[in-house]
């Protein structure tokens, strides 16, 4: 019994020895690589797997166990990790769609691409081109919504509250632009009465509000009121404001900037008041007479019984220093043809009164400058003076004589040639003539300074030679000199020197 209970014994321990010594030979045989599924790459040990990168960017993925690389991957057409062992787990559980398209929450150009499928699928974006995609960037159609139709009003207020904005939106608010705070009655009893609009209400243009501003057309009106005339009131900044800053500030000697809303107000309060006043339209100014338009050509100019004003709007922006639309655009579906009727103008206070003893016209800078007897300077105008073929003259001259309202006798033996025009016309008076309202002759022939029909463009173009201001800015300067008053030119081509040429 005891010797059959050893022999098995030790016949236990022998079969235990067999296998621990063939363990070993099983584990030298080569390791069993798996392939994945197409498309993927070879996986050794099962997915023992390091990973790293070299100098160029590529990811290097490692057999961890024996050393291998499996695979390289260049930059941008790699996965990583935690997208290889997802798209493993779903492809096992049999889960992934063909063609699915992942997100991950940490990732911000995964969250971008996310946005843009759901926008898409709402069908509210345009895909920009892969190469140009910007993941931070907001590519919705209605990311900038169409521009509100626009009546040519100017609203005080903005809208009560903000409607909530659907996702991927940017509402945009107006600006409050040209909006006239409540104005003060002050019309003087020697305000010329103005001739009605033919049209009877006015409707603005949308395009007429357009860069126009509210603090802008204050300083400009302050500026007028210290001399420095910026030309017309327009709400708009632009070389001719820069110049009647610069004026004013030499004037008044003040160091106004046009950045200074408090400043600015605080002057308006002690010259005058508010930028803006009212103004009621009289019978008189409903009565006219007006002209149905002004032709281009002078032969049909010579033809007319006067250059009149062609529109109520033309006459009271140029009674009030306004650009014509401006006006218009403050005083929107107003009827000017109806007596009676209320507008805001520009409340551009009292004209200069100092008799001038000397003027300079810059060509340069496009001003004419007007001194005292004791070289003080007491006002500024901006100016278009001659052109490059018709320059305006060099040297210094005088004043010979000054016509208000004249007529212009067009001579093109002497002059410039306009159209087919070869023979001497002679145009009535009218604002709306080559010449405006007022002629300041210099001792020079056929050289002078005068209004304009489009007080617009003064400083912005050309003229023939002669030196050329708004109406009103001409008026002013007509009523401060006198024949005898030196006017010196500088800057510039001369017209001196195109002759010798």
């Amino acid at each position: 019994m005891l010797r059959t209970i050893f022999t098995l014994s030790v016949l236990a321990g022998g079969l235990l020895s067999a296998n621990a010594i063939a363990a070993p030979t099983q584990d030298s045989a080569p390791p069993i690589v798996r392939a994945a599924d197409t498309g993927g790459i070879l996986v050794a040990q099962d997915g023992n797997l390091d990973i790293y990168y070299d100098a160029r960017g590529n990811r290097v993925i490692v057999d961890a166990d024996t050393g291998k690389v499996i695979a390289i991957q260049p930059p941008q057409t790699r996965l990583d990790r935690r997208a290889l062992r997802r798209e493993t787990r779903l492809r096992e559980l049999g889960r992934a769609p063909e063609g699915d398209d992942r997100y991950y929450l940490d990732d911000p150009e995964d969250m971008a691409r996310f946005r843009r499928q759901q926008l898409e699928e709402e069908g509210r974006v345009i895909p920009p081109p892969a190469d140009e995609y910007d993941p931070y960037g907001d590519n919705a159609v209605e990311a900038y919504p169409p521009a509100p139709q626009d009546d040519g009003s100017y609203d005080d207020n903005y809208p009560d509250a903000l409607q909530p904005a659907k996702p991927g939106t940017i509402k945009r608010q107006p600006l409050d632009e040209a909006s006239i705070d409540p104005a003060q009655p002050a019309t003087s009893a020697d305000q010329a009465a103005l001739p009605p609009e033919t049209g009877g209400k006015t409707t603005v243009a949308p395009a007429l509000s357009l860069g126009a501003r509210q603090d802008v057309a204050a300083l400009q009106v302050l500026l007028d009121r210290g001399g420095a005339s910026p030309g017309v009131i327009d709400g708009r900044f632009g070389s001719n404001v820069d110049k009647a800053l610069a004026a004013y500030n030499q004037i008044t000697g003040a160091n106004l900037r046009s950045t200074d809303a408090v400043a600015i107000q605080a002057a308006l309060a002690q010259s005058g008041g508010d930028a803006f006043a009212n103004y009621t339209i009289t019978a008189e100014d409903a009565a006219g007479p007006y002209v149905a338009s002004i032709p281009e050509d002078y032969s049909q100019k010579a033809q007319l019984d006067r250059m009149g004003y062609t529109s109520v709007t033309e006459a009271l922006a140029e009674r009030f220093h306004m650009d014509e639309n401006y006006l218009k655009a403050l005083n929107p579906d107003l009827d000017f043809n109806r007596p009676g009727t209320t507008i805001k103008v520009a409340n551009f206070g009292k004209l200069v009164s100092t008799p001038v003893a000397r003027i300079v016209a810059d060509k340069d800078k496009k001003e004419v400058f007007a001194y005292d007897a004791g070289g003080r300077l007491v006002a500024a105008y901006p100016a278009t003076i001659g052109s490059s073929d018709t320059p305006s003259p060099s040297g210094i001259h005088t004043v010979s004589r000054v016509a208000l309202d004249p007529n212009y006798t067009y001579n093109p033996s002497i002059n410039f040639k306009q159209g087919q025009n070869d023979k001497v016309l002679t145009i009535p008076p009218g604002p709306n003539g080559p010449v405006g309202s007022v002629w300041i002759a210099l001792d020079k022939p056929t050289y002078g300074i005068h209004g304009t029909p489009d007080p617009s463009k003064i400083g912005k173009t050309e003229s023939h030679g002669c030196v050329r201001l708004t109406n009103w800015d001409a008026r002013e300067l007509a009523k401060l000199v006198s024949p005898g008053v030196t006017v010196e030119f500088v800057g510039g081509p001369s017209a001196d020197n195109l002759a010798q040429q």
